[in-house]
């Protein structure tokens, strides 16, 4: 432990894993890395205080009911063969839950239909603070911020010190809330936001929080009295936005759709407003001056792409055809059935004939015909010879 503490001393970037790799090399064993962890930090050298990089965080509320809002997700049950997603949105001041929804993602849309109703129902906070979540981040909740007056505000990645409200009531939540709910008997999601909305509201709100020693109904009502919005001005922030450049035949594309617009605006950058869930409804507005309606001419798409449905649509009714087993049933019926070679049993060869040794004719090859023809042409030289010998 003294040789780990000084190769912690001289290098204070070692990691308690490396420190362990150098002790077991130069001493032939070396402690685990997890209990050289816990001595470091046991004689104050864990990495954190001998670099200085250990930073103090002060304790921070908000002063008042709806000057801050803190949203962010949790993962639930599996119900109907999908995961269960809670989106929640947190009064940081009285502890409330000011919006919630459980859906099936943690997407813009989910997002959005949760600030929506925290909105409508507990008035327009000051500012909101989110991770970077995909559906923290999009385009839609930047609109629908900016048009009713609310600071979006994100968390630095890696650190979400910033909202550890929010997850200790996530704590809560799946202590008295989730330890209860049965797949079985609850089913759906719209039985499960049922269920949720009556323990926020019976339980939740009226339960002491330990840390203002009040209830988050009783801080709520002793705030100020809410900024609200009315319901146009909800619709208007909620809606979509996408920006197009108009065509010299006055029309614009939008997601497998072609809409006709004022000819006048030809050649000019236009926003489209719409209502996610229905593209055949589009506001053309520029420089923010409404410039009415486009006609649709061609819909290949009713909704936007990112507007899932919350539940997939059930499959079609089933034929009960199964051609496969007509076919095999019509073959069996046949007497034209195929040869199966495979279960023929070929007949023995018979033994061949018995040959005499002394009728074989042997192989000939190149070499002997030459030897032979050799042989025969030294005979008929030789012949030759003696004639001419004795002429």
């Amino acid at each position: 432990m003294e040789l780990a503490c000084s190769l912690r001393r001289e290098n204070p970037e070692r990691t308690s894993a490396q420190i362990a790799r150098i002790i077991a090399e130069t001493q032939g064993w070396s402690p685990a890395a997890r209990t050289l962890c816990r001595h470091f930090a046991k004689v104050g050298l864990d990495r954190r205080h001998v670099t200085g990089t250990a930073i103090a965080f002060g304790r921070f509320e908000a002063s008042r009911v709806n000057e801050l809002w803190v949203g962010d997700g949790l993962v639930g049950p599996i119900l109907a063969g999908r995961r269960a997603v809670l989106v929640a949105f947190l009064d940081d001041h009285s502890r409330a839950l000011m919006g919630y929804r459980w859906s099936t993602s943690e997407d813009a849309v989910r997002a959005a239909a949760a600030l929506r109703a925290g909105i409508g129902s507990r008035g327009v906070p000051q500012a909101v603070y989110l991770d970077n979540g995909s559906g923290f981040v999009s385009h839609s909740l930047l609109r629908a911020c900016a048009v009713l007056g609310v600071r979006l505000i994100h968390s630095r990645p890696g650190r979400p010190e910033g909202r550890g409200k929010i997850e200790r009531v996530f704590r809560t939540v799946r202590e008295q809330f989730l330890v209860e709910v049965n797949a079985d008997t609850v089913g759906d999601l719209t039985r499960l936001n049922q269920l949720f909305t009556a323990w926020v509201e019976t339980v939740y709100h009226h339960a002491t929080h330990s840390e203002t020693g009040v209830t988050p109904l009783e801080r709520l009502a002793a705030g100020p009295a809410p900024v609200t919005a009315d319901a146009e001005s909800l619709r208007e922030a909620f809606l979509w936005s996408e920006t197009r450049t108009v065509t010299k035949t006055a029309t614009v594309s939008m997601h497998a759709n072609t809409y006709e617009v004022d000819p006048a605006l030809i050649g000019r950058k236009v926003e489209l407003i719409f209502d996610p869930f229905d593209l055949a409804v589009i506001e053309v507005r520029w420089n923010n001056r409404p410039m009415g309606h486009a006609v649709p001419v061609r819909i290949g798409r009713h909704a936007h792409p990112a507007a899932r449905p919350e539940t997939p649509e059930p499959p079609p009714a089933g034929t009960g055809i199964d051609y496969l087993g007509l076919i095999e049933t019509r073959r069996d019926r046949t007497d034209d059935h195929r040869i199966s070679y495979a279960g023929i049993k070929p007949d023995r060869p018979s033994p061949p004939p018995a040959v005499d040794p002394n009728q074989l004719v042997l192989p000939c090859t190149w070499q002997h015909i030459s030897a032979n023809t050799d042989n025969n042409n030294n005979t008929d030289n030789n012949n030759v010879d003696n004639d001419n010998e004795e002429n």
